[in-house]
């Protein structure tokens, strides 16, 4: 369960957010600007709340109250931007391995395996980023995250940066990585018909606030 409670000043910006999700997929909702992509920050750890906890299956993450912040190095969340940024001097494969290596994690053969199928992303092993699509750059980054064994993902826009065709070609795997990966997911979009797709939960940003919190049904009409 990820459990937050926050409070943080951003210039003339105020985000406040609390919720609790037990979700597969929880899904935050809002228009630019909301406050969408700060709230993932504060759960990666890359920005401190001004107030408040953050929790993962009962660990705090958070406590301001305690003087309590666990470095993002430390909290074993994996994190997918809207630009892929992947390493372009390294192959696909040295790509992949980068999460394992610097979390100081054992060779895992087997899921190395399980990862680049479920992604489709082994024909592309011994190639640089710079030869590679939109949706082959996401899906390579999506397995360097996963390959970093972490306890929950986040996903910023990942298909933000991408066209419909594209877009229509990466969701497939997105869908199969909520059901056979059986990793808790944080997936920010201001795309409805994607959260419809992808999402087991909800949470409505808007000005800085959750103003709902549900199932998917908050996003229909």
């Amino acid at each position: 369960m990820l459990r937050v409670d926050i409070d943080k000043q951003l210039g003339d910006f105020t985000l406040s957010a609390r919720f609790e999700s037990q979700g597969r997929v929880t899904g935050l909702f809002g228009a630019s600007g909301a406050g969408k992509t700060s709230l993932v920050n504060m759960i990666a750890g890359l920005l401190r709340a001004d107030r408040g906890t953050i929790s993962l299956d009962g660990d705090v993450l958070d406590d301001t109250a305690k003087g309590f912040h666990l470095p993002a190095w430390q909290r074993r969340i994996g994190y997918v931007f809207q630009d892929a940024r992947l390493f372009p001097h390294l192959d696909v494969a040295q790509n992949l391995d980068y999460g394992r290596r610097m979390n100081r994690l054992a060779d895992d053969p087997a899921q190395r395996t399980r990862v680049t199928e479920l992604l489709d992303i082994g024909h592309l092993l011994d190639r640089r980023p710079g030869k590679l699509s939109g949706g082959e750059r996401q899906r390579v980054a999506l397995g360097r995250a996963l390959l970093a064994k972490p306890r929950l993902l986040l996903l910023d826009e990942p298909l933000g940066a991408l066209d419909e065709r594209r877009r229509a070609e990466i969701l497939p795997y997105l869908v199969r990585l909520r059901d056979e990966a059986r990793i808790p997911m944080v997936y920010v979009s201001h795309d409805p018909a994607e959260l419809r797709q992808l999402a087991t939960q909800i949470v409505l940003l808007k000005d800085g606030r959750v103003t709902s919190f549900g199932g998917v049904k908050l996003l229909q009409g």
